[in-house]
């Protein structure tokens, strides 16, 4: 899944409107899906409010080949069982009848997987999943809004080299004996 982005490039933000949803140097694009799925709302008695989405992601834009879902938090878990849960950093609005696009950071992410080292997302290109235009019905109504989007993903270009978690001790740390084998007791000299 991770060569889907060798073909890919960053997305045509509409400038200056979409400025704030640029990714930084030091970040490069690793991954490119299409999702398609809803938005859903809960009417609070004077309005709907966001609850989570719920999406598939696609590889292709005839949306073929699932590679994750995308879930509250906003979290996206890809189907090799990588992970990451963003928190939104900016946004705009180039269409007024679609949600917003998104700029978002990780919050975390774990692997192994395509979204193992995921530092930014970004969703573009969405199309529907505003909040319904009329009231509803009764408290705790849920209204799922068809949407679909495109979200782009980024990883720290290069990334430092990670420290081993333990720390590994010298000869002389262990003094006079050590372990070797099992059981043997060697003697350094």
């Amino acid at each position: 899944m991770r060569a889907r982005a060798q073909h890919s490039q960053p997305p045509t933000l509409p400038t200056p409107l979409c400025d704030s949803l640029q990714v930084g140097d030091g970040n490069t694009l690793t991954f490119h899906a299409y999702a398609v799925g809803v938005q859903i709302y809960a009417w609070t008695n004077s309005s709907w409010l966001f609850v989570a989405p719920s999406a598939t992601l696609y590889a292709d834009p005839g949306y073929h080949g699932q590679v994750a879902t995308h879930s509250a938090g906003p979290t996206w878990q890809s189907n090799s069982g990588s992970k990451v849960v963003g928190m939104r950093l900016a946004a705009c609005t180039p269409d007024t009848t679609a949600i917003p696009w998104l700029k978002l950071g990780a919050v975390s992410s774990q692997g192994p997987g395509v979204f193992d080292g995921v530092t930014f997302v970004q969703r573009v290109n969405t199309v529907g999943g505003k909040a319904p235009g009329t009231a509803g019905t009764t408290v705790g109504q849920a209204a799922n809004m068809p949407y679909t989007a495109e979200y782009y993903f980024y990883s720290a270009t290069d990334k430092a080299p990670q420290p081993h978690p333990l720390p590994i001790p010298s000869r002389r740390a262990l003094g006079p004996s050590w372990r070797r084998g099992w059981g043997e007791e060697q003697t350094l000299r």
